[in-house]
């Protein structure tokens, strides 16, 4: 199977792409002209900028920003963050100013590699439980269960499946993913817009924070600095983990588009592993600029597992710095599954 075939098995329906369209005043006399085909540009391009002047005025000076920083006219993109900017730009003529912009979208320049797996060791994993997020501290399994009236956080024993600590989640709450830094764990909800924090040792609820720009809670992970969230949609917001403010966020993309309802996070060795909700896939994600580097095919997972009516879709990553290896598991999986990376 080729490499096209394989991305289009795994994301179906990537390729919703925003074009570029001028949406300045309404009344202004110029707009912005690029090299961006249909509003999409390469990482390894250099955006070439001018000016449409409809009036024919006499110009006396033109500056550009994308994302409101100054760039020249011929602007080299590797250093910026893939998915969609505008660009503006401020025309000084006759003693007069007007404002116009567009919106580009930057691509990856490289297609994903694709990657397989081998399966080293499966464990038991409790059939009940709705898995949203998983994530290893000190040799142990942590996880967070959703759906309303059965959240949970637990303290697993992964080589058995034992329960060492359990508490629910009010029955209002639907929890999502989870992290762990500095001996607290952080756990998002659904729709809520709030997430908890516990003392790792003891589960005692420390605070809650809220959200900010993103609307809903999905995954967590960490890189030891800074705590990454997904919401469902092809962004990952870069948390302050001491006020736990959305500070920034990259956007998700391959060299053909936006990879959506980004889910459950990990972080592997310097980069961010990701489920895609409803997706047998899980992303391998630059943390600086958002592109898919990698795509794990994990499709074949889910028949080896118990069939059942509640049975769900694949959702749960972890790394075991001790094993140096990764765990993952599904939603209502019988199976935790240990196991290594290999390209295909």
């Amino acid at each position: 199977m080729n490499t096209y075939k394989a991305l289009t098995i795994i994301f179906l329906g990537l390729l919703f792409i925003s074009c570029g369209s001028n949406s300045g005043q309404k009344k202004s006399d110029f707009s912005i002209k690029t090299n961006a085909e249909k509003g999409n540009i390469s990482i390894s391009e250099t955006l070439n900028l001018s000016l449409e002047n409809k009036k024919s005025h006499i110009i006396d000076s033109v500056s550009y920003t994308l994302n409101g920083e100054k760039i020249d006219e011929k602007q080299a993109l590797n250093n910026y963050k893939l998915g969609k900017h505008t660009l503006e730009a401020t025309v000084y003529f006759n003693n007069e100013k007007q404002t116009t912009n567009t919106s580009i979208t930057i691509l990856n320049s490289e297609t994903p590699k694709i990657y397989k797996f081998n399966i080293i060791n499966e464990y038991p994993h409790d059939i009940t439980s709705y898995t949203q997020g998983i994530e290893f501290f000190n040799d142990t399994i942590y996880e967070s269960t959703g759906q309303y009236k059965e959240s949970k956080l637990r303290k697993l024993n992964y080589k058995t499946g034992e329960v060492i600590k359990n508490i629910n989640l009010a029955n209002e709450y639907f929890g999502e993913g989870l992290t762990i830094l500095n001996d607290k764990i952080y756990q998002l909800t659904w729709q809520m817009d709030v997430g908890f924090v516990y003392d790792v040792n003891t589960f005692d609820k420390l605070s809650s924070f809220s959200y900010g720009n993103s609307k809903e809670g999905w995954g967590l992970c960490n890189d030891a600095n800074t705590i990454y969230k997904s919401d469902g949609t092809e962004r990952i917001w870069l948390l302050n983990p001491e006020t736990l403010v959305e500070q920034d966020y990259i956007q998700v993309f391959t060299n053909k588009g936006k990879i959506g309802r980004i889910n459950e996070l990990e972080w592997i060795n310097g980069q961010i592993y990701a489920n895609i909700y409803q997706k047998n896939g899980v992303a391998i994600i630059n943390p600086k600029n958002g592109a898919v580097i990698g795509v794990i095919d994990f499709s074949s997972l889910k028949e080896k597992v118990t069939q059942h009516e509640k049975l769900d879709v694949l959702n749960g990553i972890a790394y075991n710095p001790k094993t140096k290896t990764i765990f993952v598991t599904g939603k209502r999986w019988d199976k935790l599954f240990e196991v290594e990376i290999v390209e295909k």
